[in-house]
C-alpha cells in the first residue's frame, strides 16, 4: 500500500508555500502511473521516490508536472526530504539524490530539537547543479515579454539584463521596479507559452528588490504555462537562478565571497513562502568562475492518505 503525502513546502504553517504530492515508495511505478498521479494532484510538481540505482547516490527522485516529467525541482525536492526525515526519523546529515533527469544533488537534512520528532524544525537543504547563464533577450522578445506579462516597460528595473539562467531547470530572471508591480501582474499564458518555445526556457521568475521589508532581499512570482504551470507559489529553482545572477552581475555584492538573502514569493497567490538562499562565489563574479548555489527551506505536511494505483 502507497502512501501519499501532500507537503507544503518554503513554509511551516499548512496550506501555504509551495505544496507537493510525494510517493515515498514509488519504485514499480511507471511513467504513466506517475503522470496519472500528478495530474490528479496538480500541484506544480509531484516527487517520486524509488531506490538507488547506482553507488554514485543514495536514492532516486522523478518530479513530474500535471503535463510531463521535469528534470528537478527545487520545493518537490524539500518536500520529498522532508517527507523521508519525518516518516524514517532520520537525524541531521546529508546524502546525494539522482534525478529522473540524472542530475546529482547534494541534500541536506537539518533538524533543529530534541529527536523525538514532537516539536522539532526539519529543515531541508538542497544544492543546486552548475550555474549556466543563457542568452539574454533581445528587443523584440523584451517588448513581447512585457506584454505577455501585462507589463510596461516602465515597469523594469534600472538597466539589468533579462537573462536565462538555470541551476538545473532554466528561467529567464526578470527584475521590475516593486512590489506593487509584481503583484499586479496578469499574464497571458499562451503567449509566455509562446515565447518560451523560441527561446528555449519554461520558467519566467519576476521579481523585485523594493520589498519594503529589511528581512527580504527580494519579492518573486513565477510563471511556467508550458509545462502546465500557470503560476508556482514559492519556486526553489527559480531562487537559485536569482542568487546566480544577483552575484555574477554585480547587481548585490558578496563580501567575503558570499551571498545569503531570504525571498518571499507566493503572496499574490495567497500561498507565501520564504527560500534561503546562498551562493559562493569562489572565483565566480563578474569576470566568471564557478558559483556554488544551495537553496534552504521549512515544510510541512498538509496530509497524508493511502494511494489506490
Amino acid at each position: 500500500m502507497r502512501i501519499l503525502h501532500q507537503v507544503d513546502s518554503f513554509t511551516r504553517t499548512p496550506f501555504t508555500g509551495n505544496p507537493a504530492g510525494v510517493v515515498l515508495d514509488a519504485d514499480g511505478m511507471t511513467d504513466a502511473d506517475m503522470l496519472a498521479v500528478a495530474r490528479e494532484l496538480n500541484n506544480s510538481e509531484t516527487a517520486f521516490v524509488m531506490p538507488p540505482d547506482g553507488a554514485d547516490h543514495d536514492v532516486r527522485v522523478r518530479f513530474f508536472t500535471p503535463t510531463t516529467e521535469v528534470p528537478t525541482c527545487g520545493h518537490a525536492t524539500v518536500g520529498a526530504h522532508f517527507a523521508r526525515a519525518v516518516g524514517y526519523g532520520l537525524p541531521s546529515g546529508s546524502l546525494v539524490q539522482k534525478t529522473g533527469g540524472g542530475l546529482r544533488q547534494r541534500v541536506e537534512i537539518l533538524r533543529d530539537g530534541d529527536g523525538d520528532g514532537d516539536g522539532d524544525r526539519v529543515r531541508i537543504g538542497m544544492h543546486q547543479g552548475a550555474v549556466d547563464f543563457g542568452p539574454e533577450l533581445d528587443g523584440s522578445q523584451m517588448d513581447r515579454l512585457l506584454r505577455a506579462l501585462g507589463a510596461k516597460s516602465g515597469d523594469l528595473a534600472d538597466i539589468v539584463p533579462v537573462q536565462i539562467v538555470s541551476t538545473g531547470h532554466s528561467k529567464v530572471v526578470v527584475e521590475l521596479r516593486d512590489r506593487a508591480v509584481v503583484d499586479g501582474l496578469r499574464p497571458d499564458p499562451a503567449a509566455l507559452t509562446a515565447l518560451s518555445r523560441e527561446i528555449g526556457s519554461n520558467g519566467w521568475f519576476v521579481f523585485t528588490r523594493a520589498t519594503g521589508e529589511a528581512e527580504l532581499l527580494t519579492w518573486a512570482r513565477m510563471f511556467a504555462p508550458a509545462i502546465g504551470i500557470a503560476e508556482d507559489p514559492v519556486t526553489g529553482n527559480g531562487h537559485g537562478p536569482l542568487g546566480a545572477y544577483l552575484v555574477h552581475h554585480g547587481i548585490v555584492p558578496a563580501p567575503g565571497g558570499r551571498l545569503e538573502f531570504t525571498g518571499r514569493q507566493g503572496v499574490a497567490m495567497g500561498r507565501p513562502g520564504e527560500v534561503g538562499v546562498r551562493v559562493d562565489t569562489g572565483s565566480g563574479s563578474r569576470q566568471g568562475g564557478e558559483l556554488l548555489v544551495s537553496i534552504t527551506g521549512d515544510a510541512t505536511t498538509a496530509f497524508r492518505a493511502r494511494l489506490n494505483a
